[in-house]
């Protein structure tokens, strides 16, 4: 057996970030079909945020070790996994879990990170890249020449959305803070502040006609604007209800009230679509089907990496045992990119 010892972040509770605490255990084995990845990278997403609040909808009990996705070398492979895998840089989307420094996972849910990519590099596109390539792709199917509106199109998602928004020939508006509007109008995006600007009234006057697609992280009123920003055959993808991130009370409430609407606007005869992205639909019900749309999208995002068309931001690197440092850093809105975690 080698000498490695397994580091692994619990969340033990509702806690501020400082009360995350560090395990220390044996490596786990690998079981019939699973591999055992040595962790190079994981970050710090949205996920964590609600989780640590006990507001992400379908979380499990506590404690447990959160951490959304990963990238790292498989150290050891199980029964009726191909040996030879051993020793290869692989992505994984896990959804807890990830914060530790050695992960088991279904073999069949790696996902190989091409060669020339960094591990941090290739953290910072996972949930991110493959959430931004669906709704983009697989939602919206947008085409050169179209107008999408990106909200939050400085943020972890929003920003990988634009690049491979940009790298299909798509013209993107872009909602940020003003102190964000240079490095996107350096991207070729149109931004406009939420803050300060009527948001409705300035994408009216850049796209008169109404927007192909927006995409929408806020939830609430937000997605209820968005709506009526769509031109006819027009897509609204939303994927979050960040406007409710500290609320008290039901976590399913703002899902449930967003997913009402969702079906009340598909039912009305105007050809404007509206959906109520959610990167693990699908699972449940179609498990190899899932896994083979998640490795083509991924492997897409990656290529788009490899290409130069999207530029992994790493916001910072810290160490696993600094977690409580990085999860306020990235929940201070202060920086641009990932919070990257390594062991």
């Amino acid at each position: 057996m080698n000498a490695e010892g397994l580091v692994e972040v619990v969340l033990p509770g509702k806690v501020e970030p400082e009360g995350l605490e560090i395990r220390h255990g044996a490596v786990p084995a690998a079981g019939p079909g699973q591999v055992v990845i040595r962790m190079e990278a994981t970050g710090v997403s949205f996920a964590e945020q609600q989780m640590r609040r006990g507001r992400y909808y379908d979380q499990p009990a506590f404690p447990f070790v959160p951490g959304y996705d990963l990238v790292g070398t498989i150290l050891t492979t199980g029964e009726g996994v191909e040996p030879a895998l051993a020793g290869t840089r692989v992505a994984a989307l896990v959804k807890v879990g990830g914060w530790a420094s050695h992960v088991l996972v279904d073999a069949a849910d790696v996902v190989p990170v091409p060669d020339g990519i960094g591990a941090a590099e290739a953290e910072t596109v996972v949930v991110n890249g493959i959430t931004a390539w669906q709704m983009l792709h697989r939602k919206a199917h947008v085409r050169a020449g179209q107008t999408i509106l990106v909200h939050g199109a400085n943020g972890g998602v929003g920003s990988v959305l634009v690049q491979l928004a940009q790298a299909a020939d798509v013209k993107v508006i872009g909602t940020a803070s003003a102190r964000h509007h240079d490095a996107l109008r350096e991207q070729g995006v149109i931004p406009v502040d939420y803050r300060t600007e009527d948001v409705a009234a300035r994408v009216r006057e850049l796209a008169p006609a109404g927007v192909d697609a927006v995409f929408d992280h806020v939830g609430g009123r937000s997605a209820v604007d968005s709506w009526h920003l769509l031109a006819p055959g027009g897509t609204l993808v939303s994927y979050g209800s960040a406007s409710t991130r500290d609320d008290e009370g039901s976590k399913q409430w703002p899902v449930l009230k967003l997913l009402g609407r969702v079906w009340l606007w598909n039912a009305l005869p105007n050809r404007r679509r509206a959906y109520f992205f959610n990167v693990w639909a699908g699972r449940a019900l179609a498990k190899n089907r899932f896994r083979a749309q998640l490795r083509a999208d991924l492997t897409q995002v990656f290529g788009a990496l490899q290409r130069g068309d999207v530029t992994a931001q790493i916001a910072a690197q810290l160490p696993l045992t600094r977690v409580a440092d990085a999860l306020r850093l990235a929940e201070s809105g202060t920086v641009a990119g990932k919070v990257v975690l390594n062991p």
